[in-house]
């Protein structure tokens, strides 16, 4: 009887730890990388914070690569959800816009995730810089190309190919997130976002008739 009831309990608990659901395994990760960055992060690690076994893990994914990619477009998604949301209500896409976009970099500069990348991996970040777009810098690009669209419909932005605007756009608060610490060693932090509002929204404006 004990014997049995042991068995039928370890059923259950392997069958419930081989349905950890994504949310489960992205935290695991999460976790795994604030105490010691994206290199010193290993599936087994993973595994463990999730309470799966190695093997369940290792027919989930291919690699920690993997999971990070999309921890990071999970958690920089919301990000750029929290940033649009909290700048819906202005009145035109311009605007928004703009605010969305600085208060995106505002919180990007506070993140825990990207700091920890930053002071531990930042090597990591320069394919992404000096190579090619991955998939979160897409997905970010799409979603400001998406608001260039509609700032053309309601005549708060400049005419010219959206996805230009967009892509300099993007490279522009990219630079100002990925340098935020050296650049506010004799600088405040919001007088930096301040300026990068102004130049953003002088970017985005359309030209007024007699203006070369």
């Amino acid at each position: 009887m004990t014997s049995n009831r042991h068995s039928t309990e370890l059923t259950a608990t392997r069958t419930s730890t081989n349905r950890v659901d994504d949310a489960a395994l992205l935290d695991a990760t999460r976790a795994c990388v604030l105490a010691v960055g994206v290199r010193r992060t290993t599936l087994t690690d993973v595994a463990r914070r999730a309470g799966v076994s190695r093997m369940t893990l290792y027919r989930r994914v291919p690699d920690v690569r993997s999971l990070v990619t999309a921890l990071m477009t999970r958690e920089f998604g919301a990000l750029l959800q929290d940033a649009a949301k909290a700048a819906s209500q202005l009145p035109t896409a311009r605007q928004r816009l703009v605010a969305g976009a600085v208060d995106a970099a505002r919180a990007l500069v506070s993140d825990p995730l990207l700091r920890r990348v930053l002071e531990l991996d930042a090597e990591l970040m320069l394919p992404y810089i000096v190579d090619r777009l991955g998939s979160t810098q897409r997905i970010a690009e799409q979603f400001v190309r998406e608001q260039i669209v509609v700032g053309h419909g309601d005549g708060s932005v400049r005419q010219t190919e959206p996805l230009v605007q967009a892509r300099l756009l993007y490279l522009t608060v990219q630079a100002v997130v990925l340098s935020m610490r050296p650049a506010t060693a004799d600088l405040a932090q919001e007088s930096l976002l301040a300026e990068l509002a102004t130049q953003l929204d002088a970017a985005l404006r359309p030209t007024l008739p007699g203006e070369a």
